[in-house]
């Protein structure tokens, strides 16, 4: 099942989150401190756990203005929902529920989950269960008189009650066995009851992803007590103390390896051990790659008060360092290498797993450097979103990718009576919140602004996710897209970009696509004199062969209006802005106003996704197909 949409209600400081739509693949949730990031992760989290010993509880989780006065009111707060999820099912889960209970017994592949306070989880989903009943009927090997008389049933039950009927009055032995065999064959679907909804409701508990969460301050500690740790239940342990058990399962915890007194035996597998991880390590870890890991057991005999003896095995974990020819207690190491290392255990208990996760990652690599940081998301993109769904909170710039801002939900808290909500929206929101993305743009434009590089400069952000996606899709569907080694980088306007272009060195390997209205015709022409090199100056107004244009114009303009109305709630049609200015100009018109805010249309791009994009016209694709051709034949 594809975890699809989230919504959290009355949990920390969220009142309602809103409809938070979560990616087949990764999710990034981005907030300041104390935005609630934390808090929506936390309360998926306790959907389904794959810790056991997690749930909710009012008295910390209900929001404390809310608490005593929704008490006062009668509102049963047990019976209240702080997490709702809507899941789809994949084919071959869709197959095995149809392989029992019959082709269409579902109406739709998305199925509700919602957890109360209390604990209890309830699934919604529509069903068909005349579908069922008709089934039965028709691949039974059923008398035709008892089908005939049968065919209004519409329910399991129903029919059961029927051929319970109809056994009575069967004369022949042949005819009451096979009646018999049906209401077997209803029992085995639907339960004694005949009750197929419960039926159905444990397959797709069975089926349901469960939530593994990993936080900022996990840690996986030096010395591990073995023996303590094997006998503790799940319950009684730390967040700490079950990554350390993870790694006693890495390290087939048992007596014939991890408690055997034969040195040789637990040297050989510790060894074992040790370089499978040291080689997980290394893969991602690029800060230090002569790092090499070291586990050892050491046992002594403790006596206590009265004499007794009892002996303590514990599990030491070093580094040695093969740079300095030195070796250290891992409890010495950075802070960021030992949250590193302690995920890349603990995740490892799930890897294999053939239950379903979806894995949750509050704040990950926040002691990393940002080198390392990069790493990680490497880590996030070629491992485990190759094998389940991944959301993961941050604030961090080094953890946002500038070319996936549809990953991009923005976390922001509002005023008390609000609490925080969450929003794709992730172009036009508070400034401090939208540092992070910015910063993101603006280190990923100082990056590669080299001589090697190649650089596609454009006024805003809108046209930087415009291009982007489009191109994207683009490649995905066989058109001619942007070459890969453009980097697109937007300067925020069109001042902005005559003075950047002003202190570029013309021989670098830039193009520039740059709109054309009143506003920016004096940057125009300056940018046009400053690169000599005309080809390399792309205007849409010259492509487009008009007098003024911008990115909107390589929409049809029905098209962008869509993207426009959806993002400011309008209902502008096409008669309204008939003429030959640009879009943008034109709505401004229609609008009674000089400018609005051209990145909101581009966010709403992002949400729709390719729902919009595999609408787009013939003209629409040809323009946008033909510029890439042209931005393309600039490279050098």
């Amino acid at each position: 099942m594809k975890l699809k949409d989230v919504r959290v209600t009355n949990f920390r400081n969220f009142i309602d989150s809103g409809s938070v739509r979560i990616e087949d693949d990764i999710t990034c949730i981005v907030g300041k401190n104390e935005s609630g990031k934390t808090a929506f992760l936390q309360a998926l989290y306790r959907l389904n756990p794959a810790r056991s010993h997690v749930n909710f509880s009012i008295q910390e989780q209900y929001p404390a203005w809310l608490e005593k006065r929704d008490r006062m009111r009668g509102v049963n707060l047990d019976e209240q929902t702080p997490i709702k999820a809507v899941f789809a099912l994949e084919d071959a889960e869709l197959a095995t529920i149809e392989a029992r209970f019959g082709k269409g017994v579902l109406k739709s592949r998305e199925i509700g989950v919602k957890r109360q306070y209390s604990g209890k989880r309830i699934f919604t989903f529509e069903i068909d269960e005349r579908t069922v009943v008709q089934r039965i009927l028709a691949e039974g090997d059923v008398p035709s008189v008892v089908a005939q008389e049968q065919r209004g049933a519409r329910t399991l039950k129903e029919l059961d009650i029927g051929l319970r009927s109809a056994e009575k009055s069967a004369v022949a032995p042949e005819q009451r066995a096979v009646l018999q065999r049906l209401r077997a064959h209803i029992e085995e679907i639907g339960g004694p009851e005949g009750d197929i909804r419960h039926s159905l409701m444990s397959m797709l508990d069975a089926m349901m992803p469960e939530f593994f969460f990993y936080g900022e301050y996990s840690t996986l500690p030096g010395t591990v007590r073995i023996r303590d740790l094997l006998r503790s239940s799940e319950k009684e342990l730390s967040d700490d103390d079950i990554t350390a058990r993870s790694l006693l399962r890495l390290a087939a915890a048992d007596d014939e390896y991890l408690l055997n007194p034969d040195y040789e035996k637990r040297r050989r597998e510790l060894e074992n051990v040790a370089n499978a991880i040291s080689e997980e390590v290394l893969r991602y870890w690029t800060q230090n790659p002569d790092l090499r890991v070291m586990i050892d057991i050491s046992q002594k005999t403790l006596s206590d008060a009265k004499g007794q003896r009892s002996v303590l095995d514990e599990l030491k974990i070093r580094m040695y360092d093969a740079r300095h020819l030195l070796s250290l207690p891992f409890d010495e190491r950075s802070r960021g290498f030992r949250w590193f290392f302690s995920f890349l255990i603990a995740f490892s208990e799930y890897e294999y797993s053939q239950k379903p996760i979806v894995i949750l990652l509050d704040e990950p690599a926040l002691g990393l450097h940002a080198r390392a940081q990069f790493d990680f998301l490497r880590f996030i993109e070629e491992r485990l979103a190759e094998k389940c769904q991944v959301i993961y909170s941050t604030h961090s710039p080094f953890m946002i990718q500038p070319k996936m801002l549809g990953r991009v939900r923005i976390v922001e808290d509002r005023e008390r009576e609000f609490g925080a909500r969450v929003t794709e929206d992730v172009l036009s929101t508070d400034p401090d919140t939208a540092f992070p993305l910015q910063s993101a743009i603006g280190y990923n434009l100082a990056r590669h602004l080299f001589p090697s590089t190649c650089n596609l400069v454009v006024e805003r952000v809108a046209e930087y996710v415009f291009l982007t996606h489009v191109s994207s899709h683009f490649r995905e569907t066989g058109r001619t897209s942007l070459h890969e080694s453009w980097e697109i980088i937007p300067m925020g306007g069109a001042e902005m970009l005559s003075v950047f272009v002003t202190l570029l060195d013309p021989s670098l390997n830039v193009t520039i696509l740059i709109g054309n209205d009143e506003k920016n015709s004096t940057e125009r022409n300056s940018i046009m004199e400053r690169f000599h090199c005309v080809r390399r100056v792309i205007s849409y107004s010259d492509y487009l062969q008009r007098e003024e244009a911008g990115i909107e114009d390589l929409f049809a303009v029905p098209e962008y209006l869509i993207l426009y109305n959806a993002a400011f709630n309008a209902e502008i049609s096409p008669i309204d802005i008939r003429g030959n200015a640009s879009i943008y100009s034109r709505i401004c018109a229609v609008n009674n106003t000089t400018q609005y805010d051209r990145n909101r249309p581009a966010t709403t791009m992002l949400r729709l996704g390719n729902d919009f994009l595999q609408r787009l016209s013939g003209p629409t694709l040809e323009r946008f197909e033909r510029l890439f051709e042209r931005i393309n034949s600039t490279l050098e």
